[in-house]
């Protein structure tokens, strides 16, 4: 269902998504920058050395985390934050960038940090003194104002329903600051730990299924209209099915063997191999939902992006190409799959259904070519280095290695010529 102050107030609501997106597109700038100033360094090891001491590892954590707690992070946090506020309060854009203005201001310091060699070692954990207390707190200002705003409007119309699911959701989500700022403590648990063996099954099948709850309750924190009945069945998976699958998928999680198992380990391959269902399941369950038209290139790219990802995932977790393939270029271009490819058509999903417009869709093919050149140099360079003497062409930096370093940089100039095309739209400069 819609929430009401969306269709009364769609200004408020513009506004409040304009600012998210601003603060959202500025860190996808600086960590693309900051990405490709990586990618040069690859090549010409000496240009780090033009910056010393702020080197490559010391550079490493920013392009990181300002993409998983900028980027990654706050369309998800604007969608909370439309939902919880409530427009007719004429403080409601005040709080919002007050919010957003302390989320920025822990991630600057963090990167400050970052940069001067403070860091937990931790990697997407990588907090460690004021940087780590700063983003906490930003943290429970945000809380703060989504319980403040939701607190407001409760009672309205129609709303009972979302009343209950924000009073449950800001309940779950109080507790996370402060587990945050433990975890993010060199004292927890090592870095490096010695008695895990890495990713397992169960891991990645837990870690995804998070995800997947998060995402089942994603239209209705956009206020996505359900398409109506269509004769006497409905389009698409309703929302019981979709959560007795999530809920069974969780079951599957917590009878598999946790911890430091085998990925030769049958019940570790089917536990993971569970996720290649949910992919037809969740498009189905999307296809339910009547989102807007400028929207929907994205959440087509979206699931092509989650395909490759699940599939891709799948495979390199078997034996034989598990062993080959950990702990090279591989694994990066995965990780530029999950993040460049999947995470990043999911925001514009998120940002766009909040404040639906159309736009020149040459950012859009530009940003998927070139990440789909990046994904693939990187998945051939890792399986060479798997290969007889392939690290040691990589670390000789031989013509090959270069080459396909030379096509990443390319494609990371692209993608980001790309974010500040959106930055600078976002930003009415």
């Amino acid at each position: 269902m819609t929430p009401n102050t969306h269709a009364a107030h769609p200004d408020a609501i513009h506004s409040v998504v304009r600012t998210v997106a601003r603060h959202a597109f500025g860190w996808l700038v600086a960590a693309n920058l900051v990405g490709v100033w990586l990618a040069l360094t690859l090549i010409w090891p000496e240009l780090g050395d033009t910056l010393a001491p702020f080197t490559y590892g010391r550079w490493m954590p920013l392009h990181l985390n300002w993409h998983l707690y900028g980027w990654c992070a706050l369309p998800l946090v604007g969608a909370l934050l439309v939902w919880c506020v409530d427009t007719r309060q004429p403080q409601v854009g005040l709080q919002v960038r007050v919010a957003l203005g302390a989320w920025t201001l822990a991630l600057v310091a963090g990167g400050w940090g970052w940069l001067n060699g403070v860091t937990s070692g931790k990697l997407f954990l990588d907090w460690y003194g004021w940087g780590r207390g700063l983003l906490a707190v930003a943290m429970v200002v945000l809380w703060t104002v989504c319980a403040a705003q939701a607190w407001s409007h409760r009672g309205q119309p129609g709303e009972r329903i979302n009343d209950g699911l924000r009073c449950a959701v800001l309940l779950g989500l109080l507790v996370v600051p402060g587990i945050f700022y433990w975890a993010a403590g060199r004292d927890v648990y090592p870095a490096i730990n010695p008695d895990s063996g890495g990713a397992t099954g169960a891991s990645l099948l837990g870690s995804t299924l998070g995800i997947l709850t998060i995402y089942g309750l994603l239209p209705r924190l956009l206020g996505v209209e359900k398409y109506p009945l269509v004769g006497d069945t409905r389009v698409g998976v309703g929302d019981g099915t979709y959560g007795a699958a999530l809920v069974a998928s969780w079951v599957v999680f917590a009878v598999i063997g946790q911890g430091d198992v085998s990925h030769h380990a049958l019940g570790q391959i089917l536990g993971l191999g569970l996720l290649l269902v949910w992919v037809p399941l969740a498009w189905f369950y999307f296809k339910r939902f009547a989102w807007a038209t400028c929207v929907r290139p994205w959440l087509g790219a979206a699931f092509v992006w989650w395909l490759l990802l699940v599939v891709t995932g799948f495979l390199t977790f078997l034996p034989g190409l598990s062993e080959r393939l950990k702990f090279t270029n591989a694994l990066v271009g995965h990780a530029h799959l999950a993040m460049a490819g999947f995470v990043t058509a999911v925001n514009f999903v998120i940002l766009r259904q909040l404040a639906p417009r159309e736009e020149p869709r040459g950012n859009f093919y530009a940003w998927q070519g070139a990440c789909a050149v990046m994904v693939v140099s990187l998945l051939v360079l890792g399986w060479n280095e798997g290969g007889a003497h392939g690290a040691g062409a990589l670390f000789r930096s031989e013509g090959v290695s270069q080459g396909v370093y030379g096509v990443r940089l390319a494609a990371g100039l692209v993608m980001s010529v790309a974010s500040v095309r959106w930055w600078w739209k976002e930003a009415g400069v």
